[in-house]
């Protein structure tokens, strides 16, 4: 048995909510982190109006990505570099803080910047599960994400720095260089 979208318009939240394709899950990843965005873009104060700036340039990217591949690309390497450039300024002022992994931390809106960092590369992985269903994706919409998810975790750097809150770094017991007299 299979589900059958209903034929009352308040019943179906998104078009192609029942495809099995996994281009679906792409635009509903997307669209959260279209949202994710935005809630980190409303919770900045005006101490935070160059980072408010550029994210209020970076949310409608996640939309213009979302329809990228169902309808026509959006998103250009005009895109890319703006962002490139953008995420370099922001490291350039975090320069020396840790930059592997961390124990997310620090208040509104980091955590929903550690979330868009996640949802960014959700869709990166559905964006590969697309491609293996034999969908063109457009070369650009990847790079876009993976900047975006860098992006994103910089971001939260400089506003626990702006703020002074550290994040912890991370050290993995799974991944640590073992001793060779062990």
């Amino acid at each position: 048995m299979s589900l059958k979208k209903s034929k009352n318009p308040d019943e179906v939240c998104y078009p192609f909510i029942q495809e099995s394709s996994c281009l679906c899950d792409y635009e509903v990843i997307t669209d959260e982190l279209c949202a994710l965005l935005g809630m980190a873009l409303s919770a900045l104060g005006p101490e935070m109006d160059d980072i408010a700036t550029d994210l209020e340039r970076l949310q409608p990217l996640a939309f213009h990505a979302n329809g990228s591949i169902r309808g026509r690309l959006a998103v250009d390497e005009a895109d890319l570099l703006w962002l490139e450039e953008r995420l370099n300024h922001y490291r350039t002022e975090v320069a020396g803080r840790n930059s592997g992994f961390v124990l997310p931390r620090g208040d509104v809106p980091v955590p929903q910047l550690h979330q868009a960092r996640s949802a960014s590369k959700k869709a990166i992985r559905a964006l590969v599960r697309v491609d293996a269903e034999g969908i063109r994706v457009p070369e650009v919409l990847p790079r876009l994400l993976n900047m975006l998810c860098n992006f994103s975790f910089v971001l939260t750097q400089v506003i626990n720095q702006r703020r002074g809150v550290e994040e912890p770094e991370f050290i993995s017991k799974s991944y640590a260089v073992r001793n060779s007299h062990q």
